[in-house]
């Protein structure tokens, strides 16, 4: 099924109904149902249209994306991993530490007050966290601390580092034999008295 383009400068939601319509059997029913939810609880709720045809539904930050495959309808929520999920509606990429999802294969009903449960606390969480835009930028360096202690000096050799570093860094072997020992006796010096 060939995915609509974003570049025919329709909006998010209208390329949403687009895919919904084209779908056109039980998961674009199931999407449309989900989608409808998802506005009653967030009327001002952002859709978007995101890697080339993912329908993604924002409002302070993600709350959840909605893929159509073969067998199921996936709504991905991006910080699920953070939600409470009494209902235990998620069912699938419940091993990340972020997102989790839930699969929706033809004929399952999903419980809509769990659902819309869990959009609502998506969005309070987006809410109560700043976004990335609103972070104010971290310093890359802390300031020094005054201190009455002069800065010890730390000066240890540069270790080696490329192949040709290492080869010339090593010892010379002794290529010479070793100096012959000498037994000849000392002389004896006598002690005038």
């Amino acid at each position: 099924m060939k995915k609509p383009d974003a570049s025919q400068g329709q909006s998010g939601a209208e390329l949403i109904s687009k895919r919904i319509a084209e779908l056109g059997d039980w998961r674009g029913e199931t999407l449309s149902r989900m989608r409808k939810l998802i506005k009653e609880v967030v009327p001002d709720v952002v859709e978007e249209w995101k890697w080339m045809g993912t329908p993604v539904w924002s409002r302070d930050g993600m709350i959840c994306t909605g893929e159509s495959y073969k067998n199921v309808v996936k709504l991905t929520f991006a910080k699920g991993a953070a939600l409470k999920d009494p209902s235990r509606l998620f069912n699938s990429s419940l091993d990340g530490n972020v997102r989790r999802a839930i699969d929706i294969p033809e004929g399952k009903p999903v419980s809509e007050s769990a659902f819309k449960a869990l959009v609502r606390e998506a969005v309070v969480l987006n809410q109560s966290k700043p976004s990335k835009a609103s972070k104010p930028a971290k310093a890359t360096s802390k300031p020094a601390k005054a201190t009455s202690k002069p800065a010890k000096a730390t000066s240890k050799p540069a270790k080696a580092t490329s192949k040709l570093a290492k080869a010339t860094s090593k010892p010379a072997k002794a290529t010479s034999k070793p100096a012959k020992a000498t037994s000849k006796p000392a002389k004896a010096t006598r002690s005038k008295s």
